[in-house]
């Protein structure tokens, strides 16, 4: 059996294959992006958090007093 060789591939082929990899880098980016934006959002979400018990105990343990 002789096995028959692999057609190179040519410039169409080539080509294609670069925009296929251009648009999973902008699908990559697009995630990366929101991935980016969620984890500023819980970042500021559990800042506000502290900062709010840190003052509810400020405020509680001087209305005590």
């Amino acid at each position: 059996m002789t096995a028959t060789p692999e057609p190179e591939p040519t410039l169409k082929d080539l080509a294609d294959k670069l925009d296929k990899l251009s648009a999973d880098n902008e699908k990559f980016n697009d995630r990366f992006t929101n991935y980016q934006q969620a984890t500023q959002w819980v970042v500021q979400l559990a800042f506000t958090l502290i900062a709010s018990a840190t003052v509810t105990v400020i405020i509680t343990s001087v209305l005590r007093k």
